[in-house]
């Protein structure tokens, strides 16, 4: 099996990007570059195959293509994201997948951005966010129920996408920030928490056996050791004021 990520390079507009919990400050573009290089070089060295989505110097948040799908075992759906500007993404990522996956679609007025879906074998959470209404929810649930899914809605608080608050990095472990999300919502998962000082810390992304964590949470990446797991940082602090983590920035999908 191959594990594809695919990626895009940094838009020349992240500057403009959507914000909604952060206070918007200077942003250097050319920073942000070289991270999201050191992510990409990160993700090769772990076992994926990196591949670039066309560029789109058009679309400031357009690296973070989380956003644009949900990339399931036997599926794909095609999100609608909830911010207006970045509803063009879709169209690259579509023609992406659909050399690995059928493809499913959000329909209007639905919205659905990819970081508000966290997957844990056959069950998506989905958080309710300014991105994520209830009526793609209620199409996902529906589109994805013939293939075995359950879609259960997540209430959260405090960020901007439910995958901000928590990521699963084991088949039986959530990390968490537990002042945004409760644990309990995540039946059949234990849960470590972020630690109190590093609020956004949650976003992690398990591969390769590793966890990709963003190098500025170092109290939260102790915690992560001293359970067991090898992390590896790469570092952050410009893509973050894009209100960014470690999923956003690549899409997933394991082919024969």
């Amino acid at each position: 099996m191959t594990l594809i990520a695919y990626t895009r390079e940094i838009s020349p507009a992240l500057a403009d990007c959507e914000l909604t919990h952060l206070v918007r400050e200077p942003l250097d573009i050319e920073g942000a570059r070289i991270e999201h290089e050191t992510y990409e070089a990160l993700l090769a060295s772990l076992g994926a195959e990196v591949r670039r989505l066309p560029a789109a110097p058009h679309l400031p948040d357009g690296v973070f293509v989380e956003d644009a799908a949900v990339v399931l075992d036997d599926v794909a759906v095609i999100t609608r994201p909830g911010a207006l500007s970045r509803q063009p993404e879709t169209v690259s990522v579509a023609a992406a997948l659909s050399a690995h996956r059928p493809l499913l679609h959000i329909a209007a007025p639905g919205t659905l951005d990819g970081g508000d879906v966290l997957v844990a074998g056959r069950t998506l959470y989905v958080g309710l966010s300014t991105r994520t209404s209830r009526d793609a929810i209620a199409q996902l649930g529906t589109a994805l129920a013939p293939y075995g899914y359950q879609v259960v809605p997540v209430a959260f608080s405090g960020c901007l996408h439910l995958k901000s608050a928590v990521t699963r990095i084991a088949d039986d472990l959530v990390l968490l920030n537990p002042a945004w999300v409760s644990p309990a919502t995540f039946a059949g998962h234990r849960s470590l928490a972020v630690d109190p000082a590093e609020p956004h810390a949650a976003n992690a992304l398990a591969l390769g056996g590793a966890v990709i964590h963003p190098a500025h949470h170092s109290r939260t990446r102790a915690r992560m050791e001293a359970s067991g797991f090898t992390v590896r940082t790469v570092p952050q602090a410009e893509l973050a004021k894009a209100e960014s983590g470690v999923t956003c920035s690549s899409l997933l999908v394991t082919v024969p």
